[in-house]
């Protein structure tokens, strides 16, 4: 028994998944030649699925999979085009062919990647036999929530089972825009299992010698996360009520959900298998969507679809008491970053507009969900635009208390950056600081204010330690939060102004790793007003939210960090003092650092040593003033490595 427990206790237990290991979304331009996309997803190890669509003009809804690597039509009926889409199927994604389909010069595509792997999708190919019954093993590992069949070998429709069907006899085509069917011959009344799924003796999926393809989602079946223990994936559907409106709660953010009316089709784009995704433009006030069904081009932003940090919503009036039915991929990242490079960058310049949206004007190598635009040259302060809230929608200055405003070009559908056709100013006039949501590090959630006490739920996965709220739709203070000063008092991200009381701001409740408060103040919770909240906590070698005395004499700041802080944040709390901001991308070195102001418009200052380079953080200068090192002075800072 002894030598047993020994032996099991040193069998490791397997590796954590995360849904950015199993799920992707991809945004490129044809080139006309061979094309490589680097995504991250391990296809030739794993197998799976990538599925193709033109946005800038018309184009076929295309399918390729490692099992047969042909060319499945989701809007025709089509049989296989044997004719290779990919050239290789790689460890980090794939490999297009030679100006294939989708691989037109110039031309806008997505991709949708997904890996096969237990409790999330799989795809299995089989043989029919015509007889009924016929069961279809499957390594899904759980019962599927969604199974798509198209034939190979003809023509067909493609058929789909969805578990909020009324019932095993019921089947919806995903070519088409009408509603859900019955006909017991296609999954001869038997819901899928755990091990397999079963079908009847319809041609369209179990034809004698017919030749077939299945692709298997699971729903909210765990097995990812740290603890092995949070859905990835989930299936499910919503009524709307009289007024054509539902909301979605899954319990995460969504990245990827494509939605199907399931009730008699209305003759309207909303009939459609339509597919919204956060790169392409999911945000909390609309999406832009492409249908399965159909060659169309994209759909410019509509408000039917928005995005929540739980789930989704649908409005669109006139539409009552319909039902649709969807497949819903969480956001990600999951896994908690080791490396600052992969969640912040910073730039000192801004890159030249060339008159398209092709061109990074901040490059950041990673898909960011915030960038903060420093202003050097002085007239306008800071600028913030966030992907939850679209590239349109921005913040004209954190010196001021406006209410956002529309029409900025900014593009969040680069997967390296963000571009814009034009922007004011000299290039040099222009800095940038880019964040990516990522546990433990920093989140962006927005959220209605009620005018009563209450709670927002967040996806940091711990307890914030600094938290930036906006209104959104009216003028109002940026108000902060610092675990160091506590949730009884606050500060403005606007202002010089010391730490305040603010009972009615945070309820005097400090926020908990899935939610944090907001009181009966205005500046957090007006009703019916709407709020952007910027959410960042301590990660350890990547992100540090701290406090210091100050000794007016050199300081040592230890943030844990290996090479030294990129990005340093500092403020007074217990008497007036600027938000200061330095950056490497500027300069961090023993001599002259460049600074900017948060709260202010001035321009940067850049002939003053207030700071130096430590490697494990920061160094605070003697030289420094008191509003960054007066003796027995307390201050907070946000350091990223």
């Amino acid at each position: 028994m002894l030598g047993k427990a020994l032996l099991s206790a040193s069998v490791s237990a397997p590796p954590a998944a995360y849904v950015e290991d199993v799920f992707s979304t991809y945004l490129y331009t044809g080139n006309g030649s061979t094309q490589t996309i680097t995504n991250g997803i391990d296809l030739a190890g794993e197998g799976g699925l990538v599925w193709f669509k033109r946005r800038d003009a018309t184009g076929n809804s295309t399918l390729t999979d490692t099992a047969n690597n042909g060319r499945l039509f989701t809007d025709l009926t089509n049989a296989l085009n044997t004719n290779a889409l990919v050239s290789s199927f790689n460890a980090d994604g794939f490999s297009l062919n030679t100006a294939s389909t989708p691989n037109q010069s110039a031309s806008n595509y997505a991709s949708w990647t997904f890996r096969k792997a237990p409790k999330f999708f799989d795809v299995v190919t089989y043989t029919g036999n015509g007889v009924a019954g016929r069961t279809v093993a499957h390594n899904l590992g759980s019962v599927p929530g969604f199974v798509i069949v198209k034939r190979l070998d003809s023509s067909s429709t493609w058929r789909c089972w969805h578990r909020s069907l009324p019932s095993a006899n019921n089947v919806i085509h995903l070519n088409e825009t009408g509603a859900y069917e019955t006909n017991s011959a296609i999954w001869n009344s038997t819901a899928p299992t755990s091990t397999h799924f079963t079908v009847g003796t319809n041609a369209n999926v179990n034809a004698s010698g017919g030749t077939y393809v299945a692709y298997l989602f699971a729903h909210d079946a765990g097995g990812f996360g740290d603890a092995g223990t949070d859905s990835v994936v989930s299936c499910g559907s919503f009524t709307t009520n009289g007024s054509g409106v539902a909301t979605v709660n899954l319990g995460w953010e969504p990245q990827w959900v494509m939605i199907k009316r399931a009730s008699s089709p209305l003759g309207l784009f909303v009939d459609s298998w339509n597919i919204i995704d956060n790169m392409r433009g999911l945000t909390v006030d609309s999406a832009a969507y492409l249908a399965a069904n159909s060659s169309g081009a994209e759909g410019g932003a509509t408000t039917v679809w928005s995005i929540t940090n739980t789930g989704f919503k649908y409005a669109f009036g006139g539409d009552a008491s319909a039902t649709y039915i969807y497949i819903a991929i969480r956001r990600g990242p999951m896994k908690t970053p080791e490396d600052a490079t992969k969640v912040f960058a910073a730039q000192a310049t801004r890159a030249a507009s060339n008159g398209t949206t092709s061109a990074n004007m901040f490059t950041s190598n990673f898909p960011i969900d915030m960038y903060i635009q420093g202003m050097r040259s002085g007239v306008n302060s800071s600028q913030v635009i966030d992907r939850v809230r679209g590239g349109s929608i921005y913040f004209a200055g954190t010196a001021n208390t406006n209410a956002e405003f529309t029409g900025y070009n900014a593009r969040f559908d680069d997967m390296d950056g963000v571009s814009a056709t034009t922007t004011g100013g000299a290039t040099s006039d222009i800095c940038g600081w880019m964040f990516r949501r990522a546990p433990g590090f920093f989140d962006v959630v927005a959220y209605t204010g009620t005018g009563s006490a209450r709670t927002v739920s967040h996806n940091l996965g711990v307890a914030p330690e600094l938290m930036i709220v906006k209104r959104r739709n009216s003028t109002s203070g940026w108000v902060v939060y610092s675990f160091t000063i506590g949730e009884t008092k606050g500060l403005f991200l606007n202002g010089t102004n010391a730490e305040f009381a603010a009972s009615n701001i945070w309820n005097d409740t400090a926020p908990t790793s899935s939610v944090f408060t907001v009181g009966t103040s205005a500046a957090s919770n007006a009703s019916g007003q709407n709020y952007i909240a910027y959410l960042f906590a301590s990660c350890p070698g990547v992100s540090k939210v701290g406090s210091y005395t100050g000794t007016g004499t050199t300081l040592n700041i230890d943030c844990g960090f290996t090479a030294g802080a990129r990005f340093v944040l500092i403020k007074r709390t217990d008497s007036t003092g600027d938000w200061y901001v330095w950056d490497t991308a500027r300069g961090i070195i023993a001599g002259n650092d460049p600074y900017l102001l948060l709260n202010s418009t001035a321009a940067e200052v850049t002939n003053t040593d207030y700071i130096d380079p430590l490697s494990s953080g920061f160094q605070i200068s003697s030289t420094a003033p008191a509003a960054i090192n007066a003796s027995g002075g307390s201050f907070i800072y946000l350091a990223v490595a």
